[in-house]
């Protein structure tokens, strides 16, 4: 195709006048930017998922840079290309050690934003009002109402969860400042805002009453982010070379980008799938193509990690979260956050179905399993060492080093929140955390609950040398999880590859949730 892939270059005008390859969504914007009246906003998504880009294409359209859209869907369409006067904020990556350090940053966004349209800060009144003043003048001195544009509306809020009472000053700053965009209605052409988080005690929710919430909206449910045919359409050549590299069927490799990559849904009546764009750049662009983590790899969510670091997280599958709510996906008061909506709004869950208003959710793909496992494993190690320890563990059992793999496990269940120990905890729970522990972990190839003639292995673990062959038993004995994996021939699938196949019974105490007994067989 001979268009650069644009791997970290999010400017609209850039990407068009370098060369770099853009996936055309201007279609999709079009019925926004012309819309008579009531033309305000506001769309979620996890990050890296485009956004940015999004906006910029939206600065660039109400700039009447009609030239930066040539052969693009928005070009042939009916659009005046009028020139805006245009606010443009970008509230990410802002410090908010302190609250009075989020206040200067916060004052110096908006006035850099404010004097950059062309407007005076005045530095005597607050931010709001600064706002304000500021649609009011551009709209009064260029004749035409000001175009809004908000990036990471909620960044400030989020990298301070892990102090409510700043977070909730933090709000309440913000709260004022949006609540000019209501204020100012009739001053206003267009707005959208842009962030990673829901919060709907913020007021922009509140009082625009007229705010259009794309997030679930099934029009725009591949507004961000890219569908098969998109893939087909913009990256063919690359896609093919990248097969071959690989040494690949063309089949097998969509399968497996799509396994890796793919997943997302944001509409509860749109099935629509899309893949991360972030995660197709980077494994396009890489030098040595490859499926691996990309979208982990730019970092985890500040809002979701400042949350986890005050907060136990809930023993559930999150490959299957079912009977959940849309409202519960919102994030309402900032004291009473559910894990599953954070987890939800991060990326790290995805609609899998809708039945009867009702989600279940699933973990989009394989990328992501990876990287949720291992902050799983991280966080059930209640320890910043957390990956160091899910790394020692792993080894010791790759390695086959039964005594210290046992002593590692035995700690980590020790330090597991499971609140009463009245609670009886089942099989399945301790399960799950073994999984965490094993499937985040690169080197091992995890199956839970392996399916056999007669019966399921709780656990099978794959590396290149061995296979691991586990079984749970909750006030049992370990001899008898040994003897039920010998009865039920849960290793027979496992005598073809050639490798010793360990037997590894293990068993719980429900009545203070530790690893009470183990045992290890070894066959040849």
């Amino acid at each position: 195709m001979g268009q650069k892939i644009a791997q970290s270059v999010y400017d609209f005008r850039i990407m068009r006048e370098k060369g770099y390859r853009y996936v055309d969504k201007t279609d999709l914007l079009y019925p926004l930017v012309t819309r008579d009246g009531d033309a305000f906003y506001f769309i979620s998504r996890p990050r890296r998922f485009g956004k940015s880009l999004m906006l910029s294409t939206l600065e660039c359209i109400f700039r009447g840079r009609r030239d930066l859209f040539q052969g693009l869907a928005i070009d042939k369409l009916d659009y005046d290309w009028a020139e805006y006067p245009i606010l443009h904020f970008n509230f990410a990556t802002m410090k908010v050690e302190t609250f009075e350090l989020f206040t200067q940053q916060f004052v110096e966004r908006v006035s850099r934003t404010i004097e950059a349209a062309g407007g005076t800060y005045n530095p005597a009144v607050t931010p709001d009002t600064n706002f304000a003043d500021a649609i009011r003048f551009l709209a009064r001195e260029r004749g035409k109402p000001v175009v809004v544009l908000i990036d990471e509306y909620d960044a400030p809020v989020s990298a301070s969860l892990n102090d409510i009472e700043k977070a909730t000053a933090i709000r309440a700053t913000l709260s004022s400042f949006y609540g000019e965009i209501k204020n100012n209605a009739s001053n206003i052409r267009f707005m959208m805002m842009t962030g990673v988080t829901r919060f709907t005690q913020l007021s922009v929710f509140s009082a625009l009453n007229n705010l259009n919430d794309l997030t679930m909206d099934a029009r725009y449910a591949t507004l961000l982010g890219y569908t098969e045919e998109e893939l087909d359409a913009n990256f063919d050549e690359d896609l093919h070379e990248h097969a071959q590299v690989m040494g690949l069927s063309y089949e097998d490799y969509r399968a497996e980008l799509r396994r890796w990559y793919n997943g997302y849904r944001f509409a509860k009546n749109n099935a629509v799938r899309v893949y991360n764009p972030v995660a197709i750049a980077k494994t396009l662009g890489a030098k040595e193509p490859t499926f691996s983590p990309t979208w982990s790899k730019t970092g985890r969510p500040s809002a979701l990690m400042n949350y986890l670091s005050m907060r136990d997280i809930d023993n559930r599958d999150y490959e299957n979260v079912r009977g959940i709510t849309e409202s519960a996906l919102d994030v309402c008061r900032l004291e009473a956050i559910q894990p599953v909506s954070m987890f939800y709004q991060s990326g790290y869950l995805t609609i899998k179905d809708v039945k009867h208003s009702l989600f279940t959710l699933g973990i989009p793909n394989e990328e992501v399993r990876l990287d949720l496992n291992s902050l799983l494993a991280q966080y059930a190690a209640q320890e910043e060492g957390g990956e160091a320890f899910r790394d020692a563990a792993c080894f010791s059992l790759m390695e086959a080093d039964f005594e210290a793999f046992f002593t590692q496990v035995r700690a980590l269940f020790a330090h597991l929140p499971y609140g009463s120990t009245e609670v009886r905890v089942p099989e399945a729970g301790y399960q799950r955390i073994l999984y965490v522990l094993f499937a985040s972990w690169l080197p091992f190839r995890v199956t839970a609950e392996d399916r056999q003639a007669q019966g399921r292995a709780d656990l099978v673990v794959e590396s290149d040398e061995r296979v691991f062959i586990f079984e749970l038993k909750v006030d049992g004995t370990a001899a008898e999880a040994i003897a039920q994996i010998k009865e039920r021939g849960y290793a027979e699938p496992y005598r073809a590859l050639g490798k010793p196949i360990h037997l590894i019974g293990l068993n719980f105490k429900s009545e203070n949730h530790t690893l009470d007994e183990t045992a290890v067989e070894t066959l040849d």
